[in-house]
């Protein structure tokens, strides 16, 4: 793909034009998908096992180019990955021979960041993500909650514009995973970025998000556009609410399982 420059219409900072995406003539796994995100927006996608939801967001940060169709970010046309994206996978990627602290401060090395600057960074999100006493652990040491925090501060560390995220808590207990998502969702409200977010969970993608695309069967297409309009900053009670449920329900309804 060429890397030239689109005028995108005001707030968007993704747009996915005509995208598709196979493997070969008869596996088509994403069918001309068409949506925008808009800056600071939680986008979650949800869909039946094998839709294509993870294809699409490995598209989405450069590591597999589209058949067809282009992807536009802050007015570029996407041509492979960028240190302004990162990704956070289900399973923790952290590194079994650094401290936490040294985990964090990868990305941040990486980048050239100087030594009083990666401190101060590094202490910022040990804060956040509720680590502050646990700089010196080894990820031996910590639980799979506590992991996966530490998995989260080292793709924000870098101060990434786009956060790409696929089933991030999809291997923790309910409660940890509920935990989680309240750290989430308080640390996207903190630090302004974009999140696009992969889930099975429906409470989970409805708690998190602003928007909620839903997508098919593959070969993939958007179902529906599904706005979420319970705030910015969410407590686990609204999972209770009616108006939470019976959103739920419509949800599922739209899945093809």
């Amino acid at each position: 793909m060429n890397c030239g420059t689109t005028a995108l219409g005001e707030g968007v900072k993704i747009r996915v034009d005509n995208l598709s995406f196979s493997y070969d003539e008869e596996t088509v796994i994403l069918d001309r998908l068409n949506f925008d995100v808009h800056e600071h927006e939680f986008v979650t996608f949800v869909g039946p096992s094998g839709c294509g939801k993870s294809t699409l967001l490995n598209v989405l940060a450069g590591l597999v180019a589209p058949t067809r169709g282009s992807v536009v970010i802050d007015g570029k046309t996407l041509s492979g990955p960028s240190q302004d994206r990162t990704m956070v996978f289900q399973d923790d990627a952290v590194f079994p021979w650094y401290t936490v602290e040294e985990n964090i401060e990868y990305g941040l090395r990486s980048l050239g960041i100087g030594r009083e600057q990666r401190r101060e960074t590094v202490n910022k999100f040990l804060v956040l993500v509720g680590l502050l006493d646990d700089r010196d652990k080894y990820p031996r040491q910590l639980s799979g909650g506590m992991r996966k925090r530490v998995d989260l501060a080292r793709a924000l560390a870098p101060n990434p514009s786009v956060v790409l995220m696929d089933e991030p808590f999809a291997a923790l207990d309910v409660l940890t995973k509920e935990r989680l998502q309240q750290e989430l969702g308080r640390i996207w409200v903190s630090e302004r970025m974009t999140v696009v977010f992969v889930t099975h969970d429906l409470e989970e993608a409805l708690f998190l998000s602003q928007k909620v695309m839903v997508m098919s069967r593959y070969p993939a297409i958007i179902k529906k556009i599904v706005d979420v309009d319970f705030g910015e900053k969410r407590n686990l009670d609204i999972k209770t609410s009616q108006d939470f449920q019976l959103i739920r329900r419509d949800l599922a309804g739209l899945l093809d399982y």
